[in-house]
């Protein structure tokens, strides 16, 4: 194609877009509210992910040692934890450490009870806190852990814990709340297709005769398809963009303004800069798809020879 006939055909739709001034406000409407609304439940899909996995990585096994086991013993028995398949960290945690994390953890409100309980008096166990590299795979490195302890004579552990049935409901929230985020977003998508198309249908109708026109006067399909094509990628560049600005600033105040009330449960939102690109290009590209494929199928009927 001539770059001259690729100008005309921009042109002309551009110059359709103000020539069919309600028409494209509707069109301009329907998408930039049904891509707004698409965006929130994409940035709530992100977001459920982002926390489901910070949550998940915070998944811990406790292994806790025999009060008589040795010092050397312990060094020894870290290493071999340390080496097992699926193992990505082992910290020890002393009982004092652990006497101090359980303080800390408690407050003011529960610093009445742990009175006493220094020195000789403390009653917790020296202890590994084993992370796993696949969150989900905990059950499995809980297992080489224990058949570790029944290979010793005698077992240097005497509790090997990861709170089985928490961690188990947990995955199974998790998993349930991405699958109904991507089942929501897969139907807004599939309703704004629908939405759109026939908004801009109604805008192809209202032209009826002008396509009739063209064709009597030898137009081909393709030289008559062109300007709608431009004009549907013009609309959905122009539905997509007011959404995109919106939702932008909207979530970039909010992760702002939610930063330090989050930070207090362990969590956070997805960070902007990990977002804004991937949402701006996500929200261009449907827009833009669907603002084509509403107005080739559209025109499809009026082109047939």
């Amino acid at each position: 194609m001539k770059i001259s006939t690729l100008g005309r055909h921009f042109r002309e739709g551009g110059k359709s877009l103000i020539r069919n001034g309600w028409m494209t406000f509707a069109s301009v409407s329907s998408i930039a509210i049904s891509l707004f609304i698409l965006g929130i439940f994409l940035l709530l899909a992100v977001n459920v992910n982002h926390m489901s996995a910070q949550i998940e990585s915070k998944v811990e096994i406790k292994v806790f040692l025999d009060v008589n086991i040795a010092q050397e013993s312990v060094a020894k028995l870290r290493s071999e934890l340390e080496a097992l398949e699926g193992v990505a960290k082992v910290d020890y945690i002393s009982k004092d450490e652990g006497l101090a994390l359980m303080r800390e953890r408690m407050g003011e409100t529960g610093k009445q009870y742990l009175e006493g309980m220094d020195g000789e008096n403390n009653p917790l166990n020296d202890a590994f806190t084993v992370t796993v590299k696949e969150p989900r795979e905990v059950g499995d490195v809980t297992a080489r852990i224990v058949s570790l302890n029944e290979s010793k004579n005698p077992k240097p552990m005497v509790k090997v814990d990861y709170g089985k049935s928490t961690v188990d409901t947990l995955f199974r929230i998790t998993g349930i709340v991405r699958n109904i985020g991507l089942i929501l977003v897969a139907c807004l998508a599939l309703t704004a297709m629908f939405l759109i198309s026939n908004t801009i249908k109604l805008t192809i109708m209202a032209r009826d005769r002008e396509i009739k026109i063209m064709k009597l006067v030898g137009a081909t399909n393709g030289f008559i398809r062109w300007p709608f094509f431009i004009e549907g990628a013009l609309l959905g560049v122009i539905g997509s963009v007011i959404p995109a600005g919106v939702l932008l600033y909207g979530y970039y105040r909010l992760v702002d303004s939610s930063r330090s009330g989050l930070e207090t449960m362990m969590m956070e939102l997805k960070p902007f800069d990990d977002v804004h690109l991937q949402l701006s290009a996500i929200l261009l590209a449907i827009g833009i798809g669907i603002g084509i494929w509403g107005s080739l199928l559209s025109v499809r009927k009026y082109l047939k020879a």
